[in-house]
C-alpha cells in the first residue's frame, strides 16, 4: 500500500469512529486532525491501539481572539511511518484538561511545560503544577499572548544607568 492510500485509509478509519472537526495532511506522511474535547480520550485510546505508541510532543497555541487554547499532541507510528497530530480547543479563561499519562506516561513532563507556560491544569497529573523551568515565577504564564514582557521587566528589574564609552570600553555601569 502506498503512503497516499495509507493516509486516506487512516483518515477514513478515524472518520468512521469519531466526529472530526477538521483533517489536514500538512506534509507527506503527516496527518493533523481536530476533534472535540469530549472525544479526546477515546481517540487517543483508539490511535494507541492502531500503532501510535510514541507521543513526541504536546504544545499549546493561544487563540486570544477566540478566547481558546488549542492543545496539539503529536504521535508517531513506527510501523507505517506516519505522524499524527491530534488537536482540540479548550476554554482560555478556565484552561483545564484531563491528563493522558495513563495512556502515555511521558506526557507528564509535557503537561508540566504547558501548565507552566500557558496555565493549563491537567486533571489527574499530580506533578503538572510543579515548576519545571520557571522555579520562582510569580506572574501570569509567559506564553499567553496578553503577557507583556516589557511591563514585567520594568516592574521586576530596576532601570540601569550606563556610564560606559562603548567605543573604548571604559567606564562602569550602575546596577
Amino acid at each position: 500500500m502506498n503512503s497516499t492510500n495509507n493516509i486516506e485509509n487512516i483518515i477514513e478509519s478515524l472518520k468512521n469512529k469519531f466526529e472530526l472537526i477538521k483533517t489536514e495532511t500538512p506534509i507527506k506522511n503527516q496527518i493533523a486532525i481536530e476533534i472535540n474535547k469530549k472525544d479526546f480520550q477515546a481517540v487517543l485510546s483508539f490511535i494507541k491501539n492502531e500503532g501510535w505508541r510514541q507521543m513526541t510532543l504536546i504544545t499549546c497555541i493561544d487563540w486570544i481572539k477566540e478566547n481558546k487554547y488549542e492543545l496539539a499532541y503529536t504521535f508517531m507510528n513506527w510501523e507505517n511511518a506516519v505522524t499524527l497530530i491530534v488537536r482540540t480547543k479548550i476554554d482560555r479563561e478556565e484552561p483545564e484538561f484531563e491528563t493522558i499519562t495513563h495512556l502515555y506516561p511521558g506526557a507528564k513532563f509535557y503537561e508540566r511545560d504547558v501548565h507552566e507556560f500557558f496555565g493549563v491544569k491537567f486533571e489527574g497529573n499530580k506533578i503538572s503544577e510543579k515548576p519545571l523551568f520557571l522555579e520562582l515565577w510569580d506572574d501570569m504564564p509567559p506564553m499567553k499572548k496578553d503577557f507583556d514582557p516589557l511591563e514585567y521587566s520594568k516592574r521586576k528589574y530596576p532601570d540601569r544607568e550606563y556610564k560606559v564609552d562603548f567605543k573604548t570600553g571604559e567606564g562602569e555601569t550602575n546596577g
